[in-house]
């Protein structure tokens, strides 16, 4: 299992974390998320959008939908592995 999650892409971990997290209502695990993405928005070297996010519930909601992709998804990964680990054993 921990294995295979290593292996998957950041925006497959993202799916299947976002899949189980709301299959079993896991508020906990989507406010952890929505609380890492503007720091994951800054260590993808996106300063400014990481400031906006802070500032604007509406611009983490939006980065919410998109926190599987690219780099800001690549910055999620451990709070990805860590969650399917911790539920899918």
């Amino acid at each position: 299992m921990a294995e295979e999650l290593e292996t998957l892409s950041s925006k497959e971990l993202h799916d299947r974390a976002i899949e189980r997290a709301v299959r079993h209502l896991d508020i906990g695990f989507l406010w952890r998320l929505l609380k890492a993405i503007p720091a994951a928005e800054a260590a993808a070297g996106h300063q400014d959008q990481a400031e906006a996010d802070v500032s604007h519930l509406s611009s983490i909601l939006n980065e919410f939908a998109h926190a599987g992709d690219g780099d800001v998804a690549d910055a999620l990964r451990p709070l990805y592995i860590e969650y399917l680990r911790r539920t899918e054993s």
